[in-house]
């Protein structure tokens, strides 16, 4: 596989993803600007070079067999390690280059990550950015498949292969507007919020996952108003109707000038939860990946402190 997987197969290496993504050869072929009898031509001649075909043809598309899921993985991994010799090359000629993929949670997007990636690019301005938001599932699966250099995930559930690089525990805080009772209480207890409406992210989710917890410890259950996807609406919505939603201290805004503020919840009510920097196990990282990692992880650190 070494001797096939070389420089002259990049290109042949983009169509297959091409196919994969778009799981028919016409459609591949439309969006790579090829004929589709020129598509397949090229995939056909890798697959005859390669030694095993690598694609399932079925009546409505196409998919990968095991053969072609091997192979995308080691794709992947040759993509990535050429990167980071592209990382270190540019390094070597005083240029600060490369390009840094992140997976995160929600709770990363208002405040912290923007912060933190405009901090780095004022250094750093040759290295771009990719921010995919993903659930805790999501995120590993984005490790393992090469997707994302990096994950900052809440909770994350497997951890098969994900190595974690920083722990920040993190409390479940209740968010409401400014003028609901409950902005008056010294200590905050789950069942004093679930006596009102109730925003909720969905069951995927960290922030859901340890307030079913809660509830499930005193006996009660969890009726939202609003079950959604997104934090961002959670925290606009709680304005509308008067609702409690929740997020973690990350997520929100430390200056509150706004017309919601928040409390955090019991500890022995809801447990905290742990926010996770990591990478795929035993992966060594692109220079600009691995160098913003050291910032986050520096970050990270000053709020423990």
């Amino acid at each position: 596989m070494e001797k096939l997987i070389s420089m002259k197969h990049l290109k042949t290496f983009e169509l297959i993803e091409a196919v994969v993504r778009a799981g028919s050869i016409r459609k591949a072929a439309e969006d790579m600007n090829l004929t589709a009898s020129a598509l397949n031509r090229r995939i056909q001649g890798f697959e005859q070079e390669f030694g095993w075909t690598i694609f399932e043809r079925l009546p409505r598309g196409m998919r990968l067999n095991p053969a072609g899921e091997l192979l995308m993985q080691h794709i992947r991994a040759q993509r990535t390690d050429l990167a980071r010799i592209q990382s270190q090359v540019a390094d070597l000629s005083g240029e600060r280059r490369g390009h840094v993929s992140i997976a995160c949670s929600q709770a990363l997007l208002p405040y912290f990550l923007p912060q933190q990636i405009a901090i780095y690019r004022a250094n750093h301005p040759g290295v771009t950015f990719s921010v995919n938001v993903r659930d805790r599932v999501q995120a590993e699966q984005d490790l393992a498949s090469f997707s994302s250099d990096l994950a900052l995930v809440f909770e994350p559930i497997h951890l098969v292969e994900f190595e974690v690089l920083f722990t920040l525990t993190q409390s479940v805080h209740a968010v409401f507007r400014k003028d609901n009772p409950l902005a008056r209480k010294e200590v905050l207890r789950l069942r004093d919020c679930l006596g009102q409406k109730l925003a909720l992210p969905a069951l995927p989710y960290g922030v859901r996952h340890l307030l079913e917890l809660g509830a499930k410890r005193i006996g009660r259950s969890l009726y939202p108003a609003v079950e959604t996807e997104s934090f961002e609406m959670i925290r606009h919505y709680v304005t509308h109707e008067n609702a409690v939603g929740f997020q973690i201290p990350i997520g929100l805004d430390e200056h509150q000038q706004n017309a919601i503020t928040h409390r955090p919840l019991l500890e022995r009510d809801v447990p905290t939860g742990k926010l996770l920097l990591g990478q795929m196990k035993g992966r060594v990282l692109p220079v600009a990946s691995a160098r913003f990692s050291n910032q986050l992880m520096a970050v990270l650190a000053e709020q423990v402190d």
